[in-house]
């Protein structure tokens, strides 16, 4: 699928006042493409990714799936949350199968197709445990295979690893990128990892602090599986860091009216020594 926003903006009414979260936002992503959001926090990252999903809807602007507005949830387009958000009283398989269920597959189909995504992940031999058995890895990957038994055309993630320690965050991220090469859905990935996003992603959209505008595209041209000691990648992440850094120096000066300089913005930490350089 491919997906397009245009000249979207949307506002929320908080406390009887009118909050911008987007204002004027332009975005391709195209068919098969790992793109990540990345920018400050509460800059409209998770916004955008309602907005695909037709969980809301823009004040102005249009959001499309292959030209066409997409205006409400639809299976095509799943979400993966950061919190893995299972049904406690289903079993591994009855939460890969809820989706399928609802979607009115014959019983034996929805049960093959859950048992193949269960597999595709690792899980196997969890396929009868309950959420409250499982690590929290492991209850991603129960999220990510209930996202992709649905095959949809679009995979929406708004920060699915953060929560969990580098590690199985590592090997999450690697088992993903496996999965994405073999089925090829069209991601929209949310993350503050700076390291995260350029060893994920095709290209990485940077956001401004809120009202959230697009400032730039980092396009990462370089081969997966990618490594963290690549100068290529290291210039990538020194260049994002750069930008995220004058944003949020840009927002607090706007927001306490007075000169603040944080030396780390023309200097930012050394990737080998930042555990993730997250923003």
């Amino acid at each position: 699928m491919r997906v397009e926003l245009r000249c979207v903006s949307k506002s929320f009414s908080h406390n009887g006042q009118t909050v911008e979260a987007l204002r004027d936002i332009n975005l391709v992503v195209e068919t098969g493409e790992f793109v990540c959001l990345l920018g400050p926090s509460g800059c409209g990252k998770s916004t955008i990714i309602h907005l695909i999903a037709g969980l809301q809807q823009p004040t102005t602007g249009e959001v499309l799936g292959d030209g066409r507005p997409l205006n409400g949830p639809h299976p095509s387009r799943t979400v993966v949350f950061q919190d893995a958000a299972l049904f406690p009283w289903l079993s591994v398989l009855g939460n890969v199968e809820f989706g399928l269920r609802m979607a009115g597959l014959p019983k034996a189909r929805r049960r093959a197709r859950a048992l193949e995504y269960i597999k595709l992940v690792h899980l196997s031999r969890f396929a009868h445990a309950y959420p409250h058995q499982l690590s929290g890895g492991m209850k991603q990957r129960v999220a990510i295979a209930r996202a992709l038994a649905l095959q949809p055309d679009a995979l929406l993630m708004d920060e699915p690893f953060a929560a969990l320690d580098a590690q199985t965050r590592a090997v999450l991220q690697n088992e993903l990128l496996e999965i994405w090469e073999l089925a090829r859905p069209t991601i929209v990935f949310v993350t503050h990892n700076v390291r995260e996003a350029t060893g994920l992603a095709d290209r990485v959209y940077l956001l401004s602090a809120r009202p959230g505008q697009i400032r730039g595209v980092e396009r990462i041209a370089l081969s997966r599986p990618r490594h963290a000691e690549d100068a290529a990648l290291l210039a990538h992440q020194h260049k994002i860091l750069k930008f995220l850094g004058e944003e949020v120096e840009q927002a607090l000066r706007e927001e306490l009216g007075e000169q603040v300089h944080f030396p780390e913005a023309q200097h930012p930490t050394p990737p080998e020594r930042s555990q993730g350089m997250h923003i």
